[in-house]
C-alpha cells in the first residue's frame, strides 16, 4: 500500500508531503490547480521517461519519492527479485536533474528497467497507458483462469507436468539422433570412463601421498638436521657439567631440587639420542619408490582437476557416464521406447488442453456477460465486450488458448483490444468495470484512477463512486475527481490549489478534515459561491454517502 508521497521542485510544486490512509482517497481541486503533477510525479517515481522540462523553474533538480508497505505477496516477490528491504518498508526514489536522472530502491541505485519490473507488482495507474496491469495480454490468460473451479487448477498442473516430461524425453532423442555426433560422444564417454577407472583413486590416497612426498622430498634436511641434534645432545661437555653438579650437590641439600631435575634431562636426552639414532637407520632415500608416489600424485591431481576435487562425487560421475554410455549403444531400441512415451505423453497434453480450453470458454461466457453489465451500468450504452480466444501454434505449460480482451464501445464500431481505446476516460472507467469483477483475483494492492469522470454526471458519477468504494474495501484506492458524486464516497479527501505571490506559483495540497470535506463538496456542486442550501446539500450527500459503507 502507499503510505507517503513526497515530492519537490516539479512543476508548480515547490513541495508536498502527503500521507495516504486505507481506502478511497480522492483528490480535487481547482481547473489547472496541478491535479495532473501528482500522477506525472508517481509515474516519474515508478520508472516513466523523465523530462527535464518537469523540473520547477528556476531549480536544478526534482525529486519524488513514494513510501509502500508490503504485505506477504508483495515481500515474497521482491525476495524473488532480489530485493532488500526491512520492516515491511520499500522506498522508491527519483532524482532529476538537467543532465541526468537517478533512481534507488531502499537506498540502492537501481536501472529503469529493474525499477519498471518492481513497480508493475505495487500499483496500476489508470487513465494513462503506464502500470496497468489489465492491459497485459499476458495477464488475460491469468485473469481468466483465476476465475475457473479448481479442476482447472489440477488439469493445469497435470498438463504441466506432462509437458515437463514431453520435454526430456524429445531432448534425449533429439540428442541420439544425430549419428556423427553420437558416435563422437561414444568415443569420449569410453576414454573418460577408462581413464577414471584406470586411475584406481582411493579415498584419501592423494592426502597421504603428500605426507610420503614431503618426507621424500626434505630427506636430505631432515637427515643433516637429526645428525647434528645428535652431536649436540652427544657432547661430553653435557654429561661433564651435569656430574660436576651432582658432586657439589653433597656440599648442599637445597642443591637436591636441581639434582633431580638432572636425573630427568639426562633420561630424556638418553631417551631422544635413542629414538633418533633408531630414526636416522629407518631413514632410507629410495629414488624409485619416491618417483613412483611423484608419478601417482600427478595421476590422482588430472582426474581431480579434470572431473572433480571430490572422490565421492567422482565415483557418482563415473556412473553417470556409464549409464549414458549404455544409453547411446542401445539407442536404436531406446528410441522406439522413447517415441511411444513420448506419442502417449501428446496424446495426454491434447486431451487435457481440449478440456481446459473448454471449461475457459465456458467461464468465459459468464464472465462476458458480468463485464458487459458493469460497463452498461457505468454508462456505455450499446457497449459490446468479448473474450476471444485463439490457437497458440505451440503448447504451451498453459495450454494452447491465447486471449483477448476485446470491447467496442459505440454501436457500429469494430471491436478492438484494450490497448487501444484512446480516451483516458473511457479507459478509466473499462478499467473500472474489469476492477470490479476481477477484485477478488487481481493482485495490485494500489490504484489510481485519473480522468475517470471525464464526460459523466447524474447516476453515472455515483454507479462510479459506489465502484469505487467497493474496490476499496479490498485495496487501497486514489482518484482524481471533480465530481461531488465520487468524492463523497472517499475515506480521504485532500484538496488541490494554486497560490501565488505575484513573482512565483505554486500548487499546494492539504488533507481535509470534515468541515473541509463539506465545502469541497459545496464547492463541487455549486462553485465557489458557498450558500447554506449548497452546503447543507453537500452535508446530505456526505451522510447518504456514509450510510451506503
Amino acid at each position: 500500500m502507499l503510505i507517503e508521497l513526497h515530492i519537490k521542485n516539479l512543476a508548480l510544486i515547490k513541495k508536498a508531503d502527503i500521507y495516504f490512509k486505507e481506502g478511497l482517497s480522492v483528490l480535487s481541486g481547482e481547473t489547472g490547480a496541478g491535479k495532473s503533477i501528482l500522477i506525472d510525479s508517481i509515474n516519474l517515481a515508478l520508472g516513466a521517461k523523465a523530462n527535464k522540462d518537469i523540473i520547477r523553474v528556476g531549480e536544478n533538480e526534482g525529486f519524488v519519492e513514494l513510501i509502500f508497505t508490503l504485505d506477504e505477496k508483495r515481500k515474497e516477490k521482491l525476495k524473488a527479485m532480489d530485493i532488500s528491504f526491512e520492516d515491511d518498508i520499500l522506498i522508491l526514489t527519483r532524482k532529476i536533474s538537467t543532465s541526468r536522472s537517478v533512481c534507488r530502491i531502499n537506498d540502492e541505485t537501481v536501472t529503469l528497467g529493474k525499477l519498471r519490473e518492481i513497480t508493475d507488482t505495487l500499483i496500476d495507474i489508470h487513465g494513462q497507458h503506464e502500470h496497468q496491469s489489465l492491459l497485459s495480454a499476458g495477464n488475460n490468460l491469468v485473469l481468466l483462469d483465476s476465475f475457473c473451479p479448481k479442476e482447472l487448477s489440477k488439469l493445469k498442473s497435470e498438463l504441466s507436468n506432462d509437458y515437463g516430461e514431453l520435454k526430456k524425453i524429445n531432448q534425449k532423442i533429439q540428442e541420439g539422433i544425430d549419428e556423427r555426433l553420437r558416435k563422437r560422444e561414444i568415443d569420449i564417454l569410453d576414454f573418460e570412463i577408462n581413464e577414471i577407472k584406470d586411475a584406481k583413486i582411493k579415498e584419501n590416497e592423494e592426502e597421504e601421498l603428500e605426507q610420503v612426498f614431503k618426507k621424500g622430498k626434505n630427506i636430505s634436511k631432515i637427515n643433516d638436521v637429526l645428525v647434528e641434534l645428535l652431536s649436540e645432545l652427544e657432547n661430553e661437555s653435557i654429561g661433564n657439567n651435569i656430574r660436576d653438579v651432582f658432586d657439589i650437590a653433597a656440599l648442599d641439600d637445597s642443591l637436591n631440587v636441581v639434582v633431580s631435575n638432572l636425573n630427568t634431562i639426562e633420561d630424556l636426552i638418553s631417551e631422544t639420542i635413542h629414538y633418533t639414532n633408531r630414526y636416522l637407520d629407518s631413514l632410507e632415500y629410495n629414488e624409485r619408490e619416491y618417483d613412483k608416489v611423484i608419478e601417482r600424485l600427478d595421476t590422482i591431481r588430472h582426474i581431480k582437476s579434470k572431473y572433480s576435487n571430490d572422490y565421492h562425487k567422482i565415483q557418482e560421475l563415473l556412473k553417470e557416464k556409464e549409464n549414458r554410455l549404455n544409453f547411446l549403444k542401445d539407442f536404436g531400441e531406446e528410441v522406439v521406447l522413447l517415441r511411444k512415451s513420448a506419442a502417449k505423453l501428446e496424446e495426454s497434453i491434447l486431451e487435457r488442453c481440449t478440456l481446459i480450453s473448454a471449461m475457459r470458454k465456458e467461464v468465459a461466457a459468464t464472465l462476458t456477460g458480468k463485464i458487459k453489465e458493469e460497463l452498461e451500468d457505468l454508462n456505455f450504452l450499446g457497449v459490446e465486450f468479448e473474450i476471444r480466444f485463439t490457437k497458440k501454434d505451440k503448447i504451451s505449460r498453459d495450454g494452447y488458448d491465447a486471449v483477448d480482451f476485446l470491447i467496442s464501445t459505440n454501436p457500429g464500431q469494430p471491436m478492438k483490444p484494450l490497448q487501444m481505446v484512446a480516451s483516458g476516460g473511457e479507459l478509466s472507467r473499462i478499467m473500472l468495470a474489469l476492477k470490479t469483477v476481477f477484485a477478488s483475483s487481481d493482485d495490485i494492492q494500489t490504484l489510481i484512477f485519473d480522468e475517470i469522470d471525464t464526460g459523466i454526471s447524474g447516476k453515472t458519477a455515483v454507479k462510479v463512486g459506489e465502484k469505487l468504494m467497493n474496490i476499496s474495501k479490498g485495496r487501497q484506492v486514489l482518484c482524481i475527481s471533480h465530481l461531488p458524486q465520487i468524492a463523497v464516497m472517499a475515506d480521504q479527501n485532500l484538496f488541490i490549489s494554486k497560490s501565488t505571490d505575484g513573482k512565483t506559483t505554486q500548487t499546494n495540497i492539504d488533507l481535509l478534515d470534515k468541515e473541509g470535506k463539506i465545502k469541497e463538496i459545496a464547492r463541487l456542486i455549486g462553485g465557489n459561491n458557498l450558500t447554506e442550501g449548497v452546503l447543507k446539500t453537500a452535508r446530505e450527500m456526505i451522510q447518504e454517502a456514509d450510510s451506503r459503507r
